[in-house]
C-alpha cells in the first residue's frame, strides 16, 4: 500500500465532463480524463482494506455487491498510485479481458462497495481502470495473441460482451474460434444497444481488429437458427457457446399499441447508431424525433439512453415514465452498505433534459393505460394513470396498482418502450435442441454453463437473463473456462 493516508489527503476527482449544452450537439463521448499525475493520486485514495468488498462480486439482498469479475482492485489502485502503469495493466488483465468497455459503461459496482464511500466519496476505481487500459493501448502493450494451436474448433453465437470475452479467451488458449453475429457489424449490445456518446464505436473496432489479428474469425449477417442450422454447426465444431443475449423486448399490452410511431427502444437506438456508422457520422437521422413530443416508457439505463438520444435528434419535449416510486436521496436503514445503494440516480440523459427543458423528465408511479391514434393510424396521445404500491398478501411482494380516477391525457408523437427484456429468442435454442427454463433462459446443469448437451455451453444474458455488461463479460469468462476444461481435461484460463 503506497499511500496509507491517501484517503485523508486526496479528495475524489474525476475527469471533466462536457456541459449538457455542448454535448447534446453531437454523439461523441463526453467524459474527459485526468492527467497521469492526478490519476495517480486517485489510486492513492484506496485503503487496501482487510476485506475488500470492492472485488467480492457477491449477492447481497438479491443484488451484486462488488465486481463480478473479482478484479484485484486494491492491487491495481496501488500500482496506479506508484505510476507503474504497465504492471497495473498486467494485474488488471489477470481477471478482465475487456476493461475498455466496463471502464466506460459499467455502473461501478466496485465503487458502490468501496469502504471509503461509507463516510465519504468512494475511490474512483472505474476511471483508474480506464486510465490503465488506455495507457496499455497507447503504449502498445495490448497485442494480438499468438497461441500454440490445439486444433480444436469452437463456435461462439453472438458477439456481445459475453461472446467477445469467451471468444478472446478460448482463442488465447489455442482453440480456433469463429464468432457468428446476425447484425452487419460485431459488438452486439455494445455496438447497437448503447449509444455512441456512452461508448464510442471506435473502441469496439479497436478490439475487434486485435481479435481478428489473433486469428478469430467473425461471420456477420448470419442469423444462426435461421440462416444457418445449429445442427450443422455442431457437426463442424467441437464445442458451441451460445451468447445471443436477452434480445426479446418486454412489450406493454394496452389499447392502441399497434399505432404507428411506437418503437421498442432497442430498435430505435440501433437505427440511430446504424445510420451514424453507415454515413461515417455525416448523417444524423433527425427525422426520427425532431420536433416531436417523445414519451419514454421505462426508467432504467436504456430509458436514459433514449432520453439522451431523442434530445440529440431535436425532440420538442421528452417525458420518461417510471412505474416505481421515486428513490430516496440517501440510503435507507433497510439498505445498508455494502448492498447496492437504492438511491436516486440522475444520469446523463436526465441531466441533458433538465438543461434543455428546464426540469427532470421523469414522472414516477405512472404508466400508460391507452394510446390514442389520429386518422392515419399514428400515435397522437397517451392516456396515463397513476400507480401506488400495494403489498400482495399471497406473495408478500409489493405490486403497483392503478389509482382510480387518476387518468390524464398527454399529446405524443413518438413512443419508445424501454421496459426491459424477457429473455432470449427461442429459435436459437430450438435450432440447437436445448431447453429453456421458466424465465426463457437457456437451461443449464446446476452451477454450470454447460447445457444438457455436453457440446453446448451458454453465457451472458442467455444464461442469467437481462443483466450488466460486466456480468456478461464474467459469464463469457466462466463459460470459456468450462469449454476449455471439457476440451483439454483441465484449464489454465
Amino acid at each position: 500500500m503506497g499511500k496509507p493516508t491517501g484517503f485523508l489527503e486526496y479528495q475524489r476527482k474525476v475527469g471533466q465532463v462536457e456541459t449538457p449544452e455542448r454535448r447534446i450537439q453531437n454523439f461523441r463521448e463526453f467524459h474527459g480524463r485526468l492527467s497521469p499525475e492526478e490519476q495517480q493520486k486517485q489510486g492513492g485514495r484506496c485503503m487496501d482494506c482487510g476485506v475488500p468488498f470492492c472485488q467480492a462480486g457477491m449477492s447481497i439482498a438479491g443484488m451484486i455487491s462488488g465486481c463480478p469479475l473479482h478484479n484485484l482492485v486494491p492491487e491495481v489502485n496501488d500500482l496506479v498510485y506508484r505510476g507503474l502503469w504497465e504492471q497495473a495493466w498486467i494485474r488488471l488483465s489477470k481477471t478482465h479481458c475487456l476493461p475498455e468497455f466496463t471502464s466506460r459503461v459499467c455502473p461501478a459496482l466496485c465503487e458502490a462497495a468501496c469502504t471509503c464511500g461509507l463516510h465519504g466519496d468512494p475511490v474512483s476505481t472505474k476511471e483508474n481502470e480506464r486510465a490503465v487500459i488506455e495507457y496499455a493501448f497507447a503504449n502498445g502493450l495490448v497485442k494480438p495473441d499468438a497461441p500454440v494451436r490445439t486444433h480444436k474448433k469452437v463456435a461462439v453465437i453472438g458477439s456481445g460482451p459475453a461472446g467477445l470475452a469467451a471468444a478472446l479467451l478460448l482463442n488465447r488458449r489455442g482453440h480456433s474460434v469463429t464468432v457468428y453475429e446476425r447484425s452487419d457489424r460485431p459488438g452486439g449490445l455494445l455496438r447497437y444497444g448503447i449509444p455512441n456518446m456512452k461508448l464510442e464505436k471506435s473502441v469496439i473496432d479497436r478490439r475487434i481488429r486485435l481479435m481478428e489479428e489473433s486469428g478469430i474469425r467473425f461471420c456477420c449477417n448470419t442469423d444462426v437458427g435461421r440462416d444457418t442450422d445449429g445442427g450443422a454447426l455442431l457437426k463442424e465444431y467441437d464445442r458451441v457457446v451460445l451468447a445471443c443475449g436477452a434480445s426479446h423486448p418486454r412489450d406493454i399490452e394496452v389499447p392502441g399499441r399497434d399505432a404507428a410511431g411506437i418503437w421498442f427502444a432497442v430498435d430505435f437506438l440501433k437505427t440511430v447508431t446504424k445510420t451514424l456508422l453507415d454515413s461515417d457520422f455525416a448523417e444524423v437521422p433527425k427525422e426520427l424525433a425532431e420536433g416531436k413530443k417523445v414519451l419514454v416508457i421505462g426508467g432504467g439505463d436504456t430509458g436514459n439512453d433514449c432520453v439522451g438520444t431523442a434530445i440529440r435528434l431535436g425532440a420538442e419535449s421528452v417525458l420518461q415514465l417510471e412505474m416505481m416510486p421515486k428513490p430516496p436521496e440517501c440510503r435507507s436503514d433497510s439498505n445498508p452498505w455494502p448492498e447496492w445503494p437504492k438511491v436516486l440516480k440522475t444520469d446523463y440523459g436526465q441531466e441533458e433534459a433538465a438543461f434543455q427543458f428546464g426540469q427532470d423528465p421523469r414522472k414516477y408511479q405512472t404508466t400508460v393505460k391507452e394510446f390514442l391514434k389520429d386518422q392515419d393510424g399514428k400515435v397522437r396521445a397517451a392516456r396515463l394513470v397513476s400507480l401506488v404500491p400495494q403489498p400482495d398478501e399471497k406473495t408478500g411482494r409489493t405490486r403497483m396498482v392503478s389509482v382510480e380516477g387518476s387518468e390524464t391525457e398527454i399529446p405524443v408523437d413518438l413512443v419508445l418502450i424501454a421496459a426491459g427484456f424477457l429473455g432470449s429468442e427461442g429459435y436459437v435454442a430450438d435450432s440447437f435442441g436445448v431447453q429453456l427454463d421458466g424465465r426463457s433462459n437457456i437451461k443449464t446443469q446446476a452451477g454450470s454453463w454447460q447445457t444438457e448437451d455436453s457440446r453446448i455451453f451458454v453465457a451472458g444474458d442467455m444464461h442469467l437473463g437481462q443483466s450488466l455488461v460486466v456480468r456478461a463479460i464474467a459469464e463469457g469468462t466462466q463459460a470459456a473456462r468450462e469449454v476449455d476444461r471439457s476440451l483439454m481435461g483441465y484449464t489454465n484460463l
